[in-house]
């Protein structure tokens, strides 16, 4: 973490669902903060990677192109529909899956010391409770304590 984030310049915490999909509302709000020049300067680097790359990939969408249907305006609901009709069609029991990918992003997995490595430059390395990416979102942001 850079500096403290004015929370005007955050998108939404990753835990946030649209259709019952986390992390989706983050990824649009991050492109609408983005170019209306207000996303905070550390999540830039990340537009389209991470898990925003991870979230296209699973919905089967190219990130410019669903990032162009974003800025024509709409709903998360109706961005979600239109990558449901651009790439494949969500059922429960996908949305379990991702959810739960999402949740545990961090534990004993390719993030692990991606994760470490972020606590540790925020100066959180002590902190044994933030075991997953989202967790540690909600407190870099200053969403949790």
């Amino acid at each position: 973490m850079s500096t403290k984030p004015d929370p005007a310049t955050l998108p939404c915490s990753p835990l946030e669902e649209t259709a019952g999909l986390k992390y989706f509302p983050r990824m649009l709000g991050k492109i609408r903060l983005h170019a209306a020049g207000k996303l905070w300067e550390d999540l830039h680097a990340n537009l389209g990677k991470g898990s925003d790359g991870a979230c296209v990939a699973f919905l089967h969408v190219d990130y410019d192109e669903m990032k162009a249907r974003v800025l024509q305006g709409g709903t998360d609901q109706e961005i979600l529909e239109w990558c449901q009709l651009k790439g494949r069609p969500l059922n429960d029991t996908d949305k379990l899956v991702w959810n739960y990918y999402i949740l545990k992003l961090g534990i004993n997995d390719h993030i692990t010391p991606i994760l470490a490595k972020r606590k540790a430059d925020g100066g959180l390395g002590d902190r044994d409770d933030i075991q997953t990416i989202t967790h540690y979102i909600d407190v870099d942001e200053g969403r949790l304590p």
